[in-house]
């Protein structure tokens, strides 16, 4: 275990002996050790400012960033990233609750990640003497996290932070608070004591194994469907069970669909995705798979008329509770997904299940009437002027394509939804999004997320808007040096900038910035491009140098539509949208 900091002279046989003594800052830093926790992500203060600077100093890489909910959602990334849960170190109060703003994405995301934050003292808090930033933390954190814990006691720490990490990792993964007030940071112990009071977690997520019978139903349903189809999600590319997901895939023929973020499973132009057809396959699907999917607003609760009514469901997720949330669930395989997938294959006879010919045929006819209409809208917009979002992005596609290690992040409504259907994927776990919430603001924690966990190089796609929700932490990206790459699609505005103010101020869709002057001001390289060619040439000579860099791309302001692809949740009353 690290060194304890220079305690008050302690007798023990008449001589003073500090280094027979710990305390909660030092515990925590070797409970995470010993863990395997290799970075932390954070914003330091009162009570936490040690406790990053003894992380730090133990080996650990502390990240700190300029806003609480970035760091977050960087920690939220890397559990995504890598299955082993994320950390976020915040201060308590605010900065607290701006973390718990991330830490709630994750649950809901299903990311595995714990935010540790410094409290105030319980018996002030609790008998509501308005103690400096006074709050309820563990009481305002419940709602909207898988678990939260608090820890009392120094010897106890070691039990907070196993319980934090197995939960978070475990089953259905998410986010979890731990509470650790001050006083127990402060609290000076036994060393040795203490270092008994650790221990590490093992095997968080074992393997839950699927009932057999079911795997056979679903084989079953499977080989008797006349036009069967797989909808992969994140958590399919979360499970890192590529090689199963895929023999499965390639060994029935059956068409898949590719949620965002599980793009890359299979390559984009995989001969059996049906993204280009997503209308279609949805429609007329009449046995579908979702493998770490869930039927929420994303897929349309599985309801008609964007599914067929008489559609049976097969679904693969870790938590029963999922099953029948929308829709019957006629085989409820309940596992983790890669022993479902594994289950799937071996007893499943080769041939046994086999997607129609005629179901093929016509998936790939819409499939290549959509992208030819696809490709005249390209070559449209490769040569508008002002440039289009669609001129910006498929010359990014292209220079991506050359460099399939580059991570993509994306965000914001039109640069979010143009972006997903322009940019193909070939890597798994290489595109990180919005996500189920579909919120804005994760753009640069994923980013640092993605650079600091892989060490590979990351192009952020930002829409101006979404942009400007995390757009201080440049700044975290110059001060590491991290190879992350920001493309802003600056059609300043909300949606779009070309709505005309009713009163003397701008309207409220109307946006006015120079990005790349932003971060030139922390010693990163700034460059605005008005054109396609200037687009192509500013990301290649940032992917080359390997370092900060962001391109504003001024595009037209006219170009983009109300909310992007989801303008049909707007309410509709008296009023007319754009």
């Amino acid at each position: 275990m690290t060194n304890a900091p220079p305690m008050p002279d302690t007798e023990v046989g008449g001589t003073a002996d500090p280094a027979a003594l710990t305390d909660g800052i030092h515990l925590v830093v070797d409970a995470l050790k010993n863990n395997g926790v290799e970075t932390i992500y954070g914003v330091v203060g009162i009570p936490i400012t040690d406790l990053a600077r003894v992380a730090q100093a133990s080996g650990i890489r502390y990240i700190g960033f300029r806003h609480e909910s970035n760091a977050g959602h960087a920690a939220a990334a890397a559990g995504f990233l890598t299955k082993k849960p994320g950390i976020c170190l915040t201060v308590s109060a605010p900065g607290f609750l701006n973390g718990l703003v991330a830490l709630a994405n994750a649950t809901t995301n299903c990311f595995p990640m714990v935010q540790i934050s410094g409290s105030s003292e319980r018996h002030l808090v609790d008998l509501q003497r308005g103690d400096y930033e006074e709050m309820d933390q563990l009481a305002a954190a419940r709602p909207f996290v898988k678990a939260a814990y608090r820890v009392h006691r120094a010897e106890d720490i070691g039990r907070g932070i196993a319980r934090a990490i197995r939960t978070a990792a475990s089953g259905r993964p998410g986010g979890v608070y731990l509470d650790i007030p001050a006083a127990v940071l402060g609290e000076v112990i036994d060393a040795e004591r203490g270092a008994a009071s650790l221990w590490q977690v093992v095997d968080p997520s074992p393997r839950q194994l699927p009932d057999p019978e079911v795997v056979d139903r679903a084989i079953d349903l499977l080989a008797n469907a006349e036009r069967p189809l797989i909808v992969l999600g994140k958590g399919a590319a979360y499970a890192q069970a590529d090689e199963s997901i895929r023999d499965f895939v390639e060994g029935t023929g059956v068409p898949y669909l590719p949620m965002s973020m599980a793009k890359g499973l299979l390559p984009d132009d995989h001969p059996q995705s049906a993204a280009t057809a997503r209308s279609l396959a949805l429609r007329r699907a009449d046995v579908v798979v979702l493998v770490g999917a869930r039927l929420n607003w994303l897929l349309g609760h599985g309801d008609a008329p964007q599914w067929d009514p008489d559609a049976t469901f097969v679904q693969v997720d870790i938590e029963a509770a999922e099953m029948d949330s929308n829709q019957p669930i006629a085989a409820p395989l309940v596992g983790d997904i890669g022993s479902v997938m594994e289950a799937l294959a071996e007893r499943s006879k080769p041939g046994r299940i086999s997607a129609p010919a005629a179901w093929r045929e016509e998936l790939a006819a819409r499939s290549a009437r959509n992208s030819a209409k696809m490709a005249e809208r390209l070559a449209a917009a490769r040569t508008a002027h002002p440039m289009k979002f669609l001129g910006a992005l498929q010359v990014i596609r292209d220079i991506l394509h050359e460099h399939p290690e580059t991570y993509l992040v994306n965000e914001g409504a039109n640069a979010l939804d143009l972006a997903r259907n322009t940019i193909g994927m070939r890597v798994p776990r290489h595109r990180l999004d919005s996500g189920t919430w579909g919120v804005m603001g994760i753009g640069m924690g994923y980013a640092i997320a993605a650079a600091v966990e892989t060490g590979r190089p990351v192009v952020a796609i930002e829409g101006d808007s979404a942009f400007g929700f995390s757009g201080m932490e440049v700044e975290t990206v110059c001060r590491y040096g991290l190879p992350v790459v920001t493309v802003v699609l600056n059609n300043s505005g909300v949606y779009r900038g070309d709505e005309a103010s009713t009163s003397s101020d701008p309207a409220p869709t109307a946006l006015k910035a120079r990005h790349d002057v932003m971060i030139q001001a922390f010693g990163g390289t700034g460059v605005q491009a008005t054109t396609p060619e200037e687009v192509a040439t500013s990301l290649r000579a940032a992917l080359a140098a390997g370092a900060p860099a962001l391109i504003d791309c001024v595009i037209d302001p006219a170009d983009g539509t109300e909310s992007g692809n989801i303008a049909h949740l707007n309410p509709k009353g008296i009023t007319t949208g754009r």
